[in-house]
Order: structure tokens, then sequence, then C-alpha cells
């Protein structure tokens, strides 16, 4: 049971750390006393997400391409190449400027979107072009992965998009764990 479970997280591993940033966000909001405003609401769920569903995510993807290429390509259904190894490379740079961005400015933020959407929905395409031509309905081609390559940026562009109007609020950008003085709460 505990295998199949294990198992099933790895091998959707796109949703299971968009699951994961959110459960942190929620912990990060009530591991806190500070007011739980809209703002620091979409600060945590923004800066959570692009520490899984992008650091994390691509991280994993990386070594699943660099080091177990033979395994994800069969995932996939596609045969062995040399250009996975390039494919992990690239998922390395997403992944360190997903970390990079959890607690970064805009302009980190605003890439650590971009980039990894261009990159999702190119793989997206790819994926249709495979289901349409080759029949490939293998499970890193036409499942979950193919859903969240489509998904992961849409989520991405509207934290952004929530977080441009919370940059305005002062307490907005604060680390949860620092007290601070807003509108919502007097110092």
């Amino acid at each position: 049971m505990i295998e199949q479970l294990i198992r099933l997280a790895l091998s959707n591993f796109t949703l299971t750390c968009l699951i994961l940033g959110l459960l942190a966000s929620g912990i990060s909001l009530l591991a806190h006393r500070q007011p739980r405003t809209r703002p620091r609401i979409t600060e945590a769920l923004f800066a959570w997400f692009l520490f899984f569903s992008v650091g994390i995510s691509f991280f994993y993807n990386f070594v699943m391409h660099t080091f177990f290429g033979e395994m994800t390509a069969a995932f996939i259904g596609w045969p062995q190449s040399p250009f996975q190894a390039e494919v992990g490379f690239a998922s390395l740079g997403f992944a360190l400027i997903g970390f990079l961005a959890f607690r970064g400015g805009r302009g980190l933020r605003l890439a650590a979107v971009v980039g990894p959407a261009a990159f999702l929905w190119g793989a997206a395409a790819g994926h249709v072009e495979q289901m349409v031509s080759a029949h490939n309905f293998a499970p890193g081609n036409a499942g979950v992965i193919f859903y969240t390559d489509l998904l992961i940026p849409i989520i991405g562009f509207v934290l952004l998009g929530l977080t441009r109007t919370a940059d305005h609020h002062p307490a907005a950008r604060q680390p949860l764990s620092a007290p601070a003085a807003s509108p919502d709460r007097p110092s």
C-alpha cells in the first residue's frame, strides 16, 4: 500500500509538487500569528508554488532525465535519446530559478513563470502530437503530466498577477515569520 502511494506520488510528481506547495502555504500561514490578509495569503501561495512546482518539480525532472534516462523515456513512451540529458540540464536551470524566486523580487519571479511556461506548453504540444501521430498514450505522455503541463503555467501567471496588486500592500512582501505593521494591524 505505501509502496503504491509512493509510486503514485513520484510518477505524478508535478501534481504532487503542486499539492505540497498548497500544504506548505497553509502550514506557513497557520504557523504565524500575523493577520491572514489577502496579500499575505497570495504571497504564501506564490512563494511555495515557486519552490515546489518550479524548484522541486524541475529538479526532479533534471534527476530523472539525466540519471534515469532509460526509465524516464519508457515512462513517456519514447526511445532513450541523448537529448534527455539536455532536457535534464534545462530543467536544472528552471529549478534554480524557481528556488531563487521563492523569496526573490518581481523580475526573478516573472522569469520563474515565463521560462517554465514556454517549456511546459511546448512539452504539452509535443505530447498532443505524439498522441495523434503515434497513438502514444503512455502515462508520462498522456497522463497527469500532460494536464499539469497545461495548468501549472496558468496557475503561475494567475499568482503572478495576484501578487502584482499585493506588491503595493506594505506587509505583502515581508517574510511570514517577521511581524509587520500594516493597515490591517497597527504596529
